[in-house]
């Protein structure tokens, strides 16, 4: 084909691939075809560098750097937003509002969104192509960041349909939770002097990169809430803008949503409050606005904020308080977590008195010490945090303890790794935890077995390991601390009836490193038995999709350690007796052991994948001898080598569709 042709198609598929993933969540391509037509499009530029535009997607890796951001003047002001915190505070604005347009009978119409807390940007975009991004500034003047904003896959370079001649489009650009977990993680293995408190630093942060190349490296988002100015199109309500915009190829918060009244505001507050701790990325509030731009114009502003629109907050997840001490904490693995015991104080509702530190590199880091002030944070169920110092008040550093504090065994730390643990499996405070894993929901769902009761059990002897609970008798449960003999059968009933729990939930209650629910249920589906499993080859491991050398590694130790092969032949006589998964339906690839390679056309690698499941196959992640089937797309590279080498057959993507006929 010619070069020319297939640079602009393969622009328009990746862009495409852009939108659809990174705004619409309907990923079209997977990781591996999106890769290869990226690649493939940099070799085109490099042999035809004439090829190589602005708006290539090749770009997104950033352009050189600068020695410092250029200032950005706006048109129009950047305005604050005024706040409320309480709902009576939230209907004396609506009553203020009804007062100003002297609409005090009428039921307002309003326009709510989450309120992100990301960094402010602007993008202008004229005759449907970006111009200029600036940052928010004091509103007026800002630092143009155009550089930095076209590595954010969700920020278009053209806007799609029939777009405005010119348009300044306001939003926030965000890191999600999981990625900003992430990228700190790795910072600090690599010996990063600096790790972000928060998403919103990073954000803001990596938008002012004099380097864009570095921003390119973080993993930004960008949702689109208003606009400065348009021409060429005349819209009248906020919910007409979003409409609008989604089509422009702008992202938009899914969770906005327009409100007949104040009552239905105050209800989307709620919803969106109960939802704050699930969402995928931080959010502090929601934004309140008249949803009618014609009386959001008479409505007009005041010095730095609009009258039309409220910032409505949601209760503070951050919060001062004195570290008192540092306590140790000994997981089922043996893991030494360092937990913060705190001046109580209450965020969001809850008392906290506790904190994680997570590990001694951690406490290094944050340069904390008993008797400091510090700054806690509380999201969603997880135990509350210790983001950073705000007043170095005490005088020590604390040390790691160097045996176990609660069985005094040495400790030891594995070289690359920045967890300490007590090597001794017989600690009480391991046993208790891997019983605790072993009833909880997850794994073997054992009702009435909680954490208080397990603890007696081990500090009286009457429990070593798993396999001893189902020698428990309900007589001597009876004589324990808040037992009777009503509840102590209860509990011995549950263990009973959890003898044939699915393989999956068994394979998880055994706490094996790295095996947690997703690849549990992966094992399970391969593999019949734990005895099956036990005994499997690392090749026939690492056959399985989604399974690696690490966690291969991890089972074939877990499986040979002596103590391991002891429990599970008593487990075995007390008649415990995993259910297998349920064998998949016979399809016309009953039996194969399918493995797929390369750049596939017409078939998403997800999409392959489920289709070969549905029709009876088993899907491998690497070519072994167990393999029976590679299906080859374009640019398949060492898989079929291999393949090759071993005699594997070998067929094309419409080889394998119709196969499945």
């Amino acid at each position: 084909m010619d070069p020319k042709k297939r640079h602009a198609e393969l622009c328009r598929i990746i862009e495409e691939a852009n939108y659809r993933y990174y705004v619409e969540a309907r990923p079209t391509l997977s990781d591996e075809e999106y890769d290869d037509h990226l690649r493939e499009l940099e070799r085109i530029e490099e042999e035809h560098p004439e090829l190589r535009t602005r708006d290539s997607p090749t770009q997104r890796i950033g352009t050189d750097p600068v020695s410092a951001l250029p200032s950005f003047t706006r048109r129009v002001r950047m305005l604050s937003i005024e706040n409320c915190t309480t709902a009576e505070e939230f209907a004396s604005w609506v009553d203020g509002v009804k007062t100003f347009l002297k609409k005090e009978d009428e039921t307002l119409r309003f326009y709510v969104e989450p309120k992100l807390d990301g960094a402010g940007l602007e993008l202008i975009y004229r005759d449907g192509a970006l111009e200029t991004a600036a940052t928010r500034g004091d509103g007026l003047r800002g630092e143009e960041v155009t550089a930095q904003a076209r590595t954010i896959r969700s920020i278009p370079y053209h806007l799609r349909g029939d777009a405005p001649t010119y348009l300044s489009v306001r939003g926030e650009v965000y890191i999600a939770k999981a990625d900003f977990e992430a990228l700190n993680a790795r910072l600090s293995d690599e010996g990063a002097e600096k790790i972000y408190a928060n998403p919103r630093n990073l954000a803001a942060g990596s938008l002012r990169m004099l380097d864009p190349k570095v921003t390119a490296q973080r993993p930004l988002d960008f949702f689109a809430h208003s606009f400065g100015e348009m021409e060429g199109e005349e819209l009248a309500t906020q919910h007409e803008f979003y409409e609008r915009a989604r089509k422009w190829g702008l992202k938009t918060s899914p969770l906005a949503r327009r409100c007949e009244g104040a009552a239905a505001a105050k209800k989307a507050y709620d919803d969106l409050l109960a939802q704050r701790d699930d969402l995928p990325y931080e959010i502090d509030g929601m934004v309140v606005k008249v949803d009618d731009f014609e009386l959001q114009r008479q409505l007009g502003t005041r010095a730095r904020s609009p009258r039309w629109a409220i910032a409505w907050k949601f209760p503070a997840v951050e919060k001062a308080t004195d570290l008192e001490r540092i306590e140790v904490n000994v997981g089922r693995t043996g893991a030494l977590t360092p937990v913060a015991i705190l001046t109580p104080v209450e965020i969001g509702g809850v008392t906290v008195s506790r904190a994680s530190l997570h590990n001694q590199d951690e406490i290094e880091r944050l340069n904390v010490r008993p008797g400091d002030r510090v700054l806690v944070k509380r999201a969603g169920d997880v135990i509350p945090k210790v983001v950073t110092v705000l007043e170095h008040r005490g005088k020590r550093k604390w040390k790691a303890p160097t045996e176990c504090p609660v069985c005094g065994t040495a400790v030891e730390r594995a070289e690359g790794e920045v967890v300490a643990r007590c090597p001794n499996v017989h600690c009480p405070a391991q046993v208790e935890g891997r019983l605790v894993h072993w009833a909880g929901r997850s794994a073997m769902d054992i009702e009435g077995l909680g954490d208080k009761l397990v603890a007696q059990l081990v500090a009286k002897g009457m429990v070593h390991d798993v396999a001893d609970l189902y020698t428990l008798e309900w007589e001597p449960l009876a004589e324990l601390e808040r037992m009777a003999e009503k509840s102590a059968r209860n509990v011995v009933d549950a263990i009973a009836r959890s003898r044939t729990r699915p393989l999956h939930r068994f394979l998880n209650g055994l706490g094996i490193r790295h095996v947690g629910e997703r690849i549990a249920e992966i094992l399970a589906q391969r593999f019949d038995s734990v005895e099956a499993l036990a005994d499997a080859e690392e090749e026939d491991l690492l056959d399985v999709d989604e399974v690696g050398p690490e966690v291969a590694a991890s089972l074939r130790t877990f499986f040979a350690r002596p103590e391991v092969k002891e429990i599970l032949a008593r487990l075995k006589a007390a008649g415990v007796k995993p259910a297998p998964v349920a064998a998949p339906a016979k399809g016309p690839l009953s039996g194969e052991v399918v493995v797929f390679t390369g750049t596939l056309e017409k078939l998403t690698r997800e999409a392959a994948k489920a289709r070969a499941t549905t029709a009876g196959a088993a899907v491998g992640s690497s070519v072994s001898r167990k393999t029976t089937l590679v299906v080859a797309g374009e640019k398949a590279g060492s898989k079929r080598k291999k393949a090759e080498e071993l005699g594997i057959r070998i067929v094309t993507e419409d080889e394998f569709l119709e196969m499945l006929v």
